[in-house]
């Protein structure tokens, strides 16, 4: 089967664009964000794993392990505030309290309200 003069090339870009999208600044930050965050509860089990085998039995390359996790949890840390901030405002729900009326900032109460009909 022949390729037709560069045609695949044009297919794979328009496959790809999707993901292209996607690596934006402000489009899927809370998937960037969850992504970081399971790197960050994994490298934070290394470290302390890590840390613990080196108190434990005192070998020089678990010490090593442990300080490069711990940097590591540092840097996914940050990663995952970054993607946190970069969340649109306009996209984010603004939502009070459960049960406050949003006129008044009172606690909402279906007592003495005047719109509200005889049953």
């Amino acid at each position: 089967m022949a390729l037709n003069g560069g045609d695949y090339k044009d297919r794979a870009v328009d496959a790809f664009q999707p993901v292209s999208d996607m690596l934006n600044v402000g489009r899927c930050e809370p998937l960037k964000a969850a992504v970081h965050c399971v790197l960050l509860v994994t490298v934070t089990v290394c470290a302390a794993y890590n840390a613990a085998a080196w108190l434990k039995r005192r070998q020089r390359h678990l010490a090593i392990n442990a300080v490069i996790y711990g940097v590591a949890v540092w840097w996914e840390r940050a990663h995952v505030l970054h993607h946190l901030v970069c969340i649109p405002r306009e996209r984010t729900p603004h939502v009070g309290p459960v049960g406050m009326d949003t006129h008044s900032g009172q606690p909402a109460t279906d007592v003495e309200d005047p719109t509200r009909e005889a049953a």
